[in-house]
């Protein structure tokens, strides 16, 4: 009878060991081999456990607790930020491989701010230069059909934010297209079409000064005063003077802008040149979009950075903008 139940303890006790790890093995090694191939994006800073959860909702892993598990025992990849094509049901010793390895898709992250000659670059560096000439060529055909009729064949301003995975194969007038998507869907959304008017300007003055609000508010609590500034110097036709615009000429992004400088014989030049720049001069967030359709009331000329923190002065007067220029100053700005 004894050696009965000691049969049977054994026998359960079998079944609770094997079971889980049978349960494990087949989330390991999942039966019928890799399926079809999905992409999946990694961001930077995200933790394995992030990771794991992207995974499993692709359906390359079917539990994500057990790849943490298995990356407990066999050590944790070093994941680079970026685009990778996995298999379905591939193997956790796979996958460990394939994300050791490094991205294997190109994307290209589009945030506010960027221009269409950078997007340039990182297409040269990852797909090489004959894609990135591809997406010029694909630009300039957009540009050429598109209903704001943009000027100088250029469609900046006009692609959305987002970050675009290329899979392979994908051509530049497909990733153009997508963008081009993008900004509609975010232009109909902030009230902008190709027929809006404000202020006495078209659309695409309106996103042309809304890309002067990214540059020039960068934080969007900045950039609704920013949008008033810069309609109530219109109105007044006098010159914008925004250095973000004499960068712009330069091709360059950021940095101090020298008295040579602003001395830069371009229609970019807002020093030198009245009125809005030909084009817009980035890539638009929807908060500056929403900013230039709707800015709040005020008599406010001028603005300057007045701290490290990037807090912003509104002045109505010049003396007034004089004294805010010395308290930057005072703060090492």
């Amino acid at each position: 009878m004894l050696s009965r139940w000691w049969r049977l303890a054994a026998s359960v006790l079998a079944v609770v060991v094997l079971l889980p790890v049978g349960w494990f093995l087949l989330q390991a090694y999942p039966l019928g081999g890799p399926g079809r191939a999905v992409i999946v994006v990694v961001q930077p800073g995200d933790s394995l456990r992030t990771i794991a959860g992207r995974l499993q909702s692709a359906g390359v892993i079917s539990s994500a607790f057990a790849f943490d598990l298995d990356t407990l025992v066999q050590g944790s990849p070093l994941v680079l930020p970026g685009g990778y094509s996995l298999r379905q049901g591939s193997t956790f010793t796979s996958i460990r491989g394939q994300l050791s390895a490094g991205p294997n898709v190109a994307t290209l992250d589009v945030v506010p701010g960027l221009t269409l000659p950078e997007m340039r670059q990182d297409l040269v560096r990852q797909l090489g230069a004959t894609y990135a000439a591809q997406f010029s060529s694909a630009l300039a055909a957009a540009a050429a059909v598109s209903p704001y009729h943009p000027a100088n064949d250029s469609l900046e301003g006009l692609v959305g934010p987002g970050e675009y995975v290329i899979p392979p194969g994908e051509s530049a007038s497909e990733l153009v297209a997508q963008m081009r998507t993008s900004f509609n869907a975010e232009a109909r959304a902030a009230g902008l079409t190709p027929t809006t008017r404000r202020f006495g300007l078209s659309a695409y003055q309106l996103l042309t000064g809304a890309s002067i609000v990214v540059k020039e508010g960068y934080y969007p609590s900045n950039m609704p005063k920013v949008a008033r500034v810069i309609l109530n110097r219109l109105a007044r036709h006098d010159a914008l003077q925004m250095d973000s615009t004499v960068l712009y000429a330069l091709g360059r992004d950021g940095g101090t802008v020298t008295p040579a400088m602003l001395q830069t014989n371009s229609p970019y030049n807002t020093y030198l040149y009245a009125g809005l720049t030909p084009t817009p001069i980035c890539v638009v967030s929807p908060v500056a979009l929403a900013a230039m359709l709707n800015p709040p009331p005020g008599p406010w000329q001028y603005f300057v950075v007045v701290d490290k923190q990037g807090t912003m002065a509104f002045s109505t007067t010049y003396a007034e903008q004089l004294a805010n220029e010395a308290r930057a100053k005072a703060n090492g700005v």
